[in-house]
């Protein structure tokens, strides 16, 4: 007898064996079983998810000797020709050969006649999507109204394709890709029954590169056995596939993460043996930091449906959310220059290069002793050169109108840190230079306290899922840097009972925007191009002047 592949011969044969699409067998099991039959079935879904078999199952439930219902027996003569593939009331249909309307035709001359021995007789149309505008329109009155001896059982890949008046007289049945956890599963299940050793990490391998088909999966296992000589290996399958096994991805961002540019091109040349495709390693890249992003935010919903939870919360521990944005958005600028890089290794170098040498640094606090003589000097002329835009903070206190607050002591050399209010929060925070997420939870801080060389801020609780300590250090050494001395600075996520920076911004654009409207308003022109034409005014369009641009028409500029 000759050798029957396993995507044929583990085909489920009734809907207790198929794996996956529940929400679909959930539907059509009730009809059944309630008799609710409709005259048109349309199964949608990518390659390989059981769009024809559940069609040809569907086909024995409605023609089984034992009676319409969901488990058909399987061995009675109908349901045997079925399996069989020469039922003579079961007409199987490829659109994609017979396009044409002629074709089209000769079912609808043949619908009226009875069926041969069963129940119904089924049209089972596969790529219906194929047919042409005319097919359609010849089949369209059919397919509203068949004889009650008719069945249509239809299959696509492409749904978008079909005509809305073919979609209206169908019920419609969408199935979902089948994840790799599930095909893992099922594949040790097959190699189990067929007595071959193999490793679940190589069943992992052909899980991913099946791509959501499970007769993909079955057909790249028939491929893995015959490689590996009756057995399925993690090192035969990686070889065979071509492809990168999914751990090597996290070596490369563990190199990121220990900040190793020697280790990160090392492991790149040993990747390059395998000739992999540089973009889709790429995709698989920026595939991880997705998964590692979402487990930062809620780290309860990543699932092990790619075999790699655990390290995907390793990497998620061990990298700021900060760097995992920006790992990502340099990765989506990398695959749109990929194919533009003299040869796709050295675009892919370059894209995890920029990676490691553009990764937000915290900026800790000067010390003395620096072992570098060149980070020392940089340091020295940190301390001594200041550009005009950037005044030291005594002359920024000195400068202010009026009286000094008592609240404030005007550094003169002494080592006091002046005792911060609220409001010189506000006055001093556009000038320490912090930028992205730092900025705004700063600027969303308010300051309780503050001491010799001590500052202790609180932070709006609502921004507590963005904060991490690398906030804190960069908040301490932008202070440190203003100051000219090393500055101690923690903050407590809590309520703010006093008007944050952010708060009080908002607040000045709702007044800038309420008194922009208010000129609209009783502008006589406006309301009478309003009043012309019937309209309205959107008050939510109107913004405000920047108040630098305002300042300068007032004063002539």
């Amino acid at each position: 007898m000759s050798y029957q592949v396993l995507a044929r011969k583990y085909r489920p044969a009734n809907f207790q064996a198929l794996e996956g699409q529940e929400h679909v067998l959930r539907a059509l099991v009730n009809a059944l079983e309630n008799n609710r039959l409709h005259h048109a079935y349309l199964f949608t879904g990518t390659r390989g998810v059981g769009k024809t078999t559940i069609a040809r199952i569907l086909a024995k439930c409605l023609n089984c000797e034992q009676g319409i219902s969901a488990t058909p027996c399987g061995t009675c003569s109908t349901c045997i020709e079925i399996a069989e593939g020469r039922s003579v009331d079961l007409i199987e249909y490829d659109a994609a050969s017979h396009t044409k309307v002629e074709d089209t035709r000769e079912i609808l001359d043949n619908v009226q006649y009875m069926p041969s021995k069963n129940r119904f007789k089924i049209y089972l149309i596969d790529e219906v999507h194929m047919l042409s505008n005319h097919s359609f329109n010849a089949l369209l009155k059919t397919l509203e109204e068949p004889p009650e001896h008719v069945k249509f059982l239809l299959a696509t890949t492409d749904p978008k394709k079909l005509p809305v008046t073919v979609l209206s007289r169908c019920l419609q049945f969408n199935l979902k890709n089948i994840s790799p956890e599930r095909v893992v599963k099922y594949l040790q299940q097959v190699l189990e029954a067929e007595n071959i050793k193999f490793d679940e990490a190589a069943l992992w391998q052909l899980g991913r590169a099946a791509d959501g088909s499970m007769r993909d999966a079955l057909s790249l296992t028939d491929q893995a056995i015959s490689y590996g000589n009756n057995s399925v290996n993690d090192s035969d399958v990686k070889t065979m596939l071509g492809n990168i096994d999914h751990r090597e991805v996290f070596g490369l961002i563990n190199c990121l993460i220990e900040k190793n540019a020697s280790d990160l091109l090392d492991k790149i040349k040993t990747l390059a043996e395998f000739s992999p495709d540089y973009a889709m390693l790429l995709a698989q890249l920026l595939s991880v930091f997705h998964r590692v992003a979402v487990a930062q935010a809620v780290s309860e919903t990543i699932d092990n449906s790619l075999g790699d939870r655990d390290l995907v919360l390793a990497v998620a521990e061990s990298l700021s959310r900060e760097d995992v944005q920006l790992y990502y958005q340099i990765g989506l600028i990398g695959q749109r220059d990929l194919p533009y890089s003299p040869d796709p290794k050295t675009g892919f170098e370059m894209v995890m290069l920029r990676m490691l040498s553009f990764t937000p640094v915290s900026l800790m606090p000067e010390k003395s002793g620096v072992s570098d003589p060149g980070a020392g000097l940089d340091a020295a002329k940190k301390k001594t050169v200041r550009s005009e835009s950037e005044p030291k903070a005594a002359d920024i206190l000195t400068k202010t109108s009026g009286p000094v607050p008592l609240n404030r002591v005007v550094l003169a050399g002494g080592e006091e840190l002046p005792k911060l209010d609220p409001e010189h929060w506000a006055e001093i925070l556009p000038k320490l230079k912090l930028s992205g997420v730092t900025q705004s939870l700063a600027s969303n801080c308010t300051i309780s306290a503050s001491g010799k060389l001590e500052c202790e801020l609180v932070l709006n609780e609502h921004y507590a899922s963005l904060w991490n300590n690398t906030h804190e250090t960069r908040i301490s050494s932008a202070l440190s840097r203003f100051y000219d001395r090393e500055i101690k600075v923690k903050v407590l996520v809590g309520k703010t009972t006093i008007e944050t920076p952010a708060e009080k911004e908002t607040r000045r654009q709702d007044v800038a925007h309420a008194k922009a409207v208010q000129i609209i308003e009783n502008d006589e022109k406006i309301l009478k191009i309003i009043e012309s034409f019937n309209g309205e005014l959107d008050r939510d369009s109107i913004t405000a002047r920047p108040k630098e641009q305002s300042s300068k028409k007032e004063t002539g500029e």
